[in-house]
């Protein structure tokens, strides 16, 4: 009997190392990613990363918020891996240090949302900069997201490019009343403008996924798109390990290359909303 007590006992306590042991090795295959909104706010991700945990066994945990912020936890080391939208940005990321290699991984493109009617008359502007301009000399409402964002980033250039007197932040000079800066993510930038029933720098993934994707009604439409100046791509960079040792940069790694490889790019290229695909594979 006591034999037999004993042989339970150590059984037990091999079945309970085992389970620990399982439960390590699953959180080790946990990798935590800062992104932009706009890729959890199109719905991309809740396509994407289901995926890549049936190939690779790795969860991915997500952080959604600018591009700036994404790039602040890449040099705090509150993430593994970034992705984002701002080439420039990016590119600094990787020539301060803080990032091995940005992969290129797909692009979309920014679009001029607002009224149907067109109140400032901006679909036949000659380009975005005229585009820019007339919203400003018509006074009609414009939101901002304001956030330090891939898309808050374009916006300022865009402001930069029309020619209008700007603020030191590359904010028309002359906004009062019309030119609202919120500071937040895509999706509430693209509620208020509806609310002020005015125009909005949105990428197309989020728009539609708003337009197309929920149950509630929205109404404001793609009032100017098109040109060099809305071209909208994206990169992943895994966090440097030289820089901080103690991130998950093989799973960072494999995350990349997955994205850049021919099934990776094959899950981004799938991804649909009513027959529109939202973002086109560009591993290079």
């Amino acid at each position: 009997m006591v034999r037999i007590s004993l042989f339970l006992l150590l059984a037990a306590l091999l079945g309970v190392s085992g389970c620990h042991g399982d439960q390590v090795q699953d959180r080790d295959r946990v990798l935590t990613m800062s992104t932009t909104t706009s890729t959890e706010a199109s719905g991309l991700l809740d396509h994407l990363l289901p995926e890549f945990k049936a190939d690779t066994g790795i969860t991915v945990r997500v952080m959604s918020k600018g591009t700036g912020a994404a790039l602040r936890d890449g040099m705090d080391v509150n993430a593994d891996v970034v992705m984002v939208h701002d080439v420039e940005r990016e590119n600094q990321f990787v020539e301060d240090g803080y990032g091995t290699k940005r992969y290129y991984v797909m692009y979309n493109d920014f679009i001029i949302v607002g009224p149907e009617e067109d109140p400032a008359g901006i679909e036949d502007a000659a380009d975005i900069a005229e585009a820019m301009r007339l919203i400003a000399d018509a006074g009609e409402p414009f939101v901002s997201r304001g956030d330090d964002s891939g898309t808050h980033g374009r916006e300022k250039q865009l402001w930069e490019e029309s020619g209008l007197e700007i603020t030191g932040s590359s904010e028309p000079a002359d906004g009062a009343g019309w030119y609202f800066s919120i500071g937040q993510g895509m999706g509430q930038a693209l509620l208020f403008a509806e609310e002020k029933n005015g125009y909005v720098l949105a990428d197309r993934g989020t728009y539609l996924q708003y337009k197309y994707g929920r149950d509630a009604q929205y109404d404001l439409e793609i009032v100017y798109e098109g040109g060099d100046m809305l071209e909208n791509p994206y990169g992943v960079i895994p966090v440097n390990p030289e820089k901080h040792p103690h991130v998950k940069y093989d799973l960072a790694k494999e995350f990349a290359e997955w994205l850049v490889s021919e099934r990776g790019q094959e899950v981004i290229g799938s991804y649909e909303l009513l027959g529109s695909q939202l973002f086109i594979p560009d591993a290079k």
